[in-house]
């Protein structure tokens, strides 16, 4: 049964994050919210999460994991990113969108997608998020909780709760959050590619 960790979406409490970032730490699989609906997240290195959220998700290993970052100086370690692509992605964050990037070497080769060695990566506005970030102090490997069959990624915690008890270790609930799954904008030949509008404006990148 999944732990239950109410917390409130401005002011975070600090022991319901120290708890969560203990779970992920431990080798747990957190469902949380973002400014684009649930995701659902493990340590980096935690391989056994990666496989928990394919299975729930029903996804192949040629799915583009996510790196959810807490600020650009993080995320520039993980991604190769040249002058005009950074500041096209820094006026864009954090926000409601996911870029794909060519990775650095910081990146374990098994959450590359498997022939173009890209990664997605991206920094939310939501609060929650960045407590935990803050707390862990790494990125968290996610991916949008989208189940299989549905188009918009959930968005309730007591729904995620009902939902996936018994595959997930913890749902953190901080009330509403975003409805429209990321933008998705491929950067992986340097030129931007919008291959999913969702919250953010994909205007800037077309």
């Amino acid at each position: 049964m999944a732990r239950y960790l109410d917390v409130h979406p401005v002011d975070p409490q600090p022991r319901a994050i120290a708890q969560a970032v203990q779970l992920l730490r431990d080798g747990g699989m957190l469902a949380y919210p973002t400014d684009s609906g649930y995701a659902l997240g493990c340590a980096l290195g935690n391989q056994d999460g990666k496989e928990r959220i394919l299975r729930i998700r029903q996804l192949d290993d040629k799915h583009h994991f996510t790196l959810v970052c807490a600020d650009f100086a993080q995320l520039g370690q993980l991604v190769h990113i040249d002058n005009r692509v950074f500041r096209a992605i820094k006026a864009a964050t954090p926000g409601p969108y996911t870029f794909i990037l060519p990775a650095t070497k910081e990146v374990p080769r098994r959450l590359l997608h498997p022939k173009k060695k890209t990664v997605g990566v991206r920094i939310p506005d939501n609060r929650v998020v960045q407590a935990l970030l803050a707390e862990l102090g790494e990125p968290i490997l996610s991916s949008t909780l989208i189940l299989p069959g549905e188009e918009s990624p959930m968005t309730e915690g007591w729904l995620v709760k009902e939902e996936l008890d018994n595959q997930v270790d913890a749902v953190i609930d901080a009330g509403e959050c975003g409805t429209d799954p990321t933008t998705v904008i491929d950067f992986s030949d340097g030129t931007p590619e919008v291959t999913r509008v969702g919250a953010g404006d994909p205007r800037p990148f077309e």
